[in-house]
């Protein structure tokens, strides 16, 4: 019996973290970033009661990479189109997890995460 492939989580990890390093300066800013955790935050609003804002984060673990969208979790409505293959990729309330490339879910996540943004924006939690 051949051994099991390796899943090669740094290319999953590099194609995820380039999604969210598009909204860099928008006014989010990475607040860490490394080989295996990038996070994104905006400054503190008035909405958000004076504390900085925590967009999202990849994050590389043992068995796969995270991806965290806070807004998902804020609200809950932006998850009403996502696909059934994307949300069975979800744990918890806000984080979608990946073992390998899949670029059709990472496309609409990539959309879901620009409706992230907007949604962000039209609510205050970014200026």
């Amino acid at each position: 019996m051949s051994p099991r492939p390796t899943p090669d989580f740094a290319t999953v990890y590099s194609h995820l973290t380039s999604m969210l390093r598009e909204y860099e300066g928008n006014p989010l800013h990475a607040q860490a970033e490394g080989p295996e955790n990038y996070e994104l935050v905006g400054p503190p609003t008035a909405r958000s009661q004076g504390k900085p804002v925590w967009f999202g984060a990849v994050r590389l673990g043992k068995r796969y990479v995270s991806y965290h969208l806070m807004a998902v979790y804020a609200f809950p409505d932006l998850l009403d189109d996502v696909s059934p293959q994307l949300k069975a990729r979800m744990q918890g309330k806000s984080c979608f997890n990946f073992t390998r490339v899949d670029e059709e879910l990472f496309r609409e996540l990539a959309a879901l995460t620009q409706k992230c943004f907007e949604r962000f924006k039209a609510e205050g939690l970014l200026e």
